[in-house]
């Protein structure tokens, strides 16, 4: 699937995770939910199954296509990197398993005057989740008013293909 995994930051979700996960949400029937850094759609086939209206965000394009081919109509694909995600303009939810070298830009994002973001469930690397749920959090004076952020699952190395150096916890975001 074009470059290595290693030179992407990609680390696929096992698919009893990431069931495990997506459960764990609370997103159903109706909702708009996006999966950002969809990979091969560990996250995207369970939220599919819940009834949610999902929208796909992956940058590797070998990756868009096969999203494409396997999925269909059943969820919109967007080829897009963090930097350049146009948010819903309607209240959303995000459950993701994004690379962690775009955890800071992604957040930043998310939680910006003006989102519409209702909830998000994000599998982080495991410090960047503890330091993101603190008072101190960056940016938390501006952001913490809206949303809250408190930390879930950890999600052991083992969870991964490949597995990532480190493990992961889940940083749970709730609009207050």
């Amino acid at each position: 699937m074009g470059a290595p995994r290693k030179a992407w930051g990609w680390h696929q979700l096992d698919h009893t995770w990431a069931e495990r996960l997506v459960g764990a949400s609370g997103v159903g029937r109706g909702d708009l939910v996006l999966d950002v850094g969809a990979g091969l759609g560990a996250l995207t086939r369970p939220l599919v199954a819940t009834g949610a209206r999902v929208i796909a965000v992956e940058r590797h394009p070998a990756r868009v296509e096969a999203l494409r081919r396997e999925l269909g109509d059943r969820v919109v694909v967007v080829r897009a990197d963090a930097a350049d995600l146009r948010l819903p303009r309607r209240p959303f939810h995000v459950v993701a398993n994004p690379p962690y070298g775009i955890t800071t830009e992604l957040l930043g994002r998310l939680l910006h005057r003006g989102s519409r973001l209702a909830t998000a469930h994000l599998v982080l690397q495991r410090d960047a989740a503890r330091r993101w749920s603190a008072p101190g959090a960056p940016g938390a004076g501006r952001w913490q008013q809206q949303w809250s952020a408190t930390l879930g699952q950890v999600v052991p190395r083992r969870a991964f293909t490949p597995p990532p150096r480190v493990d992961s916890q889940v940083l749970r975001i709730a609009l207050r």
